[in-house]
């Protein structure tokens, strides 16, 4: 449950450009992200970074002190934002346990859509073992609640917790988000909302309360 979700904003940044005081943590972020997506892995040294953004092959190491924390704040910083997003869709959605649990599945799938790079690195760069980032357990968290709150209000079974649903729920929103990063299935946005559609439909047919 820790890989739930993932990457920067991928700002088009000329190689070489300078960098005001303060930011050069996010052009390097950025810079390592536009790699990723071009080459598909992550064989690339901070020295190569800096050499992109203009800058001595030293002043990586002010922000990071290598690669491994350079990708797991590129992978947290994009926890941050997938939690972001799924706050603002809850804030949005209709009242009732359904509405709110396919907000949270559209937002996941729409991020994963827009930012494919920053979800499949988060995939391929998943937090160790006892070092899930805030962010990250953020997400999982909301869906959490927001079934919990269906069964307070008893639109969802009780015989299997709310973390149990949460990750019947994840799984399904997360395979579909996976194929759509791949390129596996039409992306339009129409199609992404009668995706969520039909997987909200199919998981609350089983997770609806038996009356």
């Amino acid at each position: 449950m820790l890989c739930y979700g993932f990457g920067v904003r991928q700002t088009e940044l000329p190689a070489k450009q300078g960098y005001h005081h303060g930011d050069l943590r996010r052009v390097l972020l950025d810079a390592a992200l536009r790699r990723f997506a071009a080459r598909g892995d992550f064989d690339f040294t901070l020295r190569e970074l800096a050499r992109d953004v203009g800058v001595s092959h030293n002043a990586p190491y002010r922000h990071f002190a290598g690669k491994a924390e350079l990708l797991a704040a590129l992978r947290d910083d994009g926890f941050a934002r997938l939690a972001e997003r799924e706050r603002r869709a809850l804030r949005s959605a209709g009242a009732g346990a359904r509405a709110r649990v396919r907000a949270l599945g559209e937002a996941y799938v729409r991020f994963a859509r827009e930012d494919a790079p920053s979800f499949r690195l988060a995939l391929a760069h998943p937090p160790a073992d006892g070092d899930a980032s805030s962010a990250a357990a953020t997400g999982f968290s909301l869906l959490e609640e927001t079934i919990a709150e269906g069964q307070r209000e008893r639109s969802v079974r009780t015989d299997l917790s709310a973390r149990e649903l949460a990750l019947a729920a994840w799984s399904l929103v997360h395979g579909l988000a996976t194929l759509l990063a791949s390129g596996q299935l039409p992306e339009r946005a129409s199609h992404v909302a009668r995706y969520t559609e039909i997987l909200s439909t199919v998981f609350f047919d089983g997770a609806a309360a038996r009356r």
